[in-house]
């Protein structure tokens, strides 16, 4: 552990898959923390750290409350709600309220106006209202998430879905949590990081076949990927008693693989952690299948990997 003496860091999203691990490296690191959300019993029990809430973002006082003292937000996503920018921007708006010098927002590769996954518009949205809203900050663009195919799994090992040939650059939590810490213990009152978009993703672009096809190996369960048309995904999703709105989603995620709106890879793992990027085969965890957000409320209840699939 450190002896340094670091400024106090508020986390979002500790009580997820990603918002937990940062949290955990940075009090490895001895910094210390305000650990901010809707249900503090919930949350880890971390040297250095207080637990701070209930905060929702939307409810402007109690951010305000639950920020007061940090130097630096690390903001995670918010479900998408249909307000979810406003919900941001208020939890924005509290932190340089209350002296806040920088956020750290977590979005996504592929964010555009116009991005053909619906949840990298919402993060769009934000980044264009932090670049406007006077505070430092820095966007961190996850890829999506390694766990995602896993998680998406039927109980016998299926994956399916609308795509092909398209592909992605799937990165684990734990690397974008390692990005994510380096950034945020460059404290001085400059960072090369000021005003920088961050794209995090894994070593090598992969079509959903060849990444289950890793991940069965890896975990030596018989996972194995089917490709559907936009047809048969939209009716085996309705039959499974998805709404309209998850349905949309969950296809227009297998669709921004498909149009390889997330196949860049990067060099920001090795470049920021000194490590490099982790492949599908070593990654560290797997979620049981049918626990991505969307899904595991329509099985049996799950463990919390609500954020199994990135767009949290």
């Amino acid at each position: 552990m450190s002896e340094k003496n670091h400024a106090t860091v508020a986390v979002t999203g500790v009580t997820g898959a990603l918002g937990s691990r940062i949290a955990a490296r940075l009090a490895d690191r001895g910094v210390p923390q305000l650990l901010v959300g809707r249900s503090p019993d919930h949350m880890p029990e971390l040297p250095g750290a207080q637990r701070r809430g209930p905060a929702a973002y939307a409810d402007a006082s109690a951010m305000r409350k639950a920020l007061e003292g940090a130097s630096t937000l690390v903001l995670v996503s918010a479900h998408r709600t249909g307000r979810r920018l406003e919900e941001h921007a208020s939890a924005v708006e509290a932190a340089i309220a209350v002296g806040v010098d920088r956020v750290l927002y977590v979005s996504l590769v592929g964010a555009a106006p116009t991005a053909t996954y619906l949840n990298a518009r919402d993060q769009w949205l934000t980044e264009q209202f932090l670049a406007g809203a006077g505070i430092r900050h820095t966007v961190l663009r996850a890829g999506f998430y390694t766990s995602t195919p896993a998680a998406l799994a039927d109980e016998e090992f299926v994956v399916s879905g609308p795509t092909n040939t398209g592909r992605a650059a799937f990165v684990t939590h734990e690397d974008i949590a390692d990005v994510i810490t380096a950034v945020a213990l460059d404290e001085g009152p400059r960072s090369e990081h000021d005003g920088a978009i961050l794209e995090i993703t894994g070593p090598e672009a992969l079509t959903l076949d060849e990444a289950v096809t890793r991940i069965a190996a890896a975990t030596g369960r018989p996972y194995r990927y089917e490709p559907e048309t936009l047809e048969q995904a939209f009716a085996r999703r309705w039959r499974r008693g998805m709404s309209g709105n998850q349905i949309e989603t969950w296809i227009s995620w297998y669709q921004a693989i498909e149009k390889g709106e997330i196949s860049v890879v990067t060099d920001v793992v090795p470049r920021l952690t000194g490590s490099p990027a982790t492949p599908v085969s070593d990654a560290a965890w797997w979620p049981a299948p049918n626990t991505a957000r969307g899904t595991a409320e329509l099985a049996a209840p799950a463990s919390a990997v609500g954020d199994a699939a990135s767009g949290a």
